[in-house]
């Protein structure tokens, strides 16, 4: 029970802290694509002619706006308003998102029964990173409101399956250092690239900039890859502290 409370201590403390740093490198990155992204949406064009000069000025991202930003918009749906209420259900969303992905890196790091510490953390969270963004982002990448993009749960089944199959091969890969093993890690690693992600309708066009959605792309999975980096690096660093 000692060990279970540490473990749970460990990812909500991590989580708060990684939560804050994403929200932050959020408000200065990804939040202004986003809200220019969404006035190309409504069709105002001097606000877009605004709001893409304030994001042309951006440096920076998040790993959870590239989902919120993947969707298109329903005029009639309740959201949060922009500025203080929209910063804070974005912070909340951050902060448990990494709680939770924290309780698992950190599961996985006590069934691996392998020493910890940040540098070992970090080679978690890095694996974290090419699982949950790197590698589902060379078929579905971040995109901004407006663009066109296939089914929902296409791209969720897709996600899943490239996430599953791309930890069976990372776990190969560490874990049995056979011939055999990489082979089949490299199988298991590109089977879902073969496949192919699901595509967008034919015809379609995306509303915002093609010079803003690639710098979306960048700043979301330098974000993502901050959020991993984080996670893992504190992870490992205040599990070897309980350990000593």
């Amino acid at each position: 029970m000692s060990l279970f409370r540490s473990l749970v201590f460990t990812s909500v403390l991590v989580g708060l802290i990684v939560g804050a740093v994403v929200t932050l490198a959020q408000f200065l990155g990804t939040t202004p694509l986003i809200l220019a992204a969404e006035v190309y949406e409504t069709g105002d064009e001097t606000e877009s002619h605004d709001a893409g000069t304030v994001a042309d000025t951006a440096h920076g991202h998040d790993a959870a706006a590239s989902t919120e930003a993947h969707d298109h918009h329903n005029a009639d749906a309740w959201a949060p308003a922009d500025g203080i209420e929209r910063t804070a259900y974005t912070l909340a969303a951050n902060i448990l998102t990494a709680i939770g992905f924290a309780l698992v890196l950190n599961g996985l790091m006590q069934i691996s029964g392998r020493q910890s510490d940040w540098r070992s953390g970090l080679i978690w969270g890095l694996c974290g990173f090419v699982v949950v963004m790197l590698a589902p982002g060379f078929g579905l990448h971040p995109e901004l409101p407006g663009t066109p993009a296939a089914p929902l749960f296409e791209r969720q089944v897709w996600w899943v399956g490239t996430a599953l199959s791309t930890t069976a091969g990372l776990a190969l890969l560490f874990f049995q250092r056979k011939p055999w093993a990489a082979a089949a890690a490299i199988v298991l690693i590109a089977l879902p690239h073969v496949i192919g992600a699901p595509l967008p309708p034919d015809g379609e066009q995306a509303l915002a900039p093609e010079t803003m959605s690639h710098r979306f792309v960048v700043i979301a999975t330098l974000t993502s890859l901050l959020f991993w980096a984080l996670l893992g690096s504190l992870s490992g660093h205040l599990r070897r502290r309980r350990e000593a």
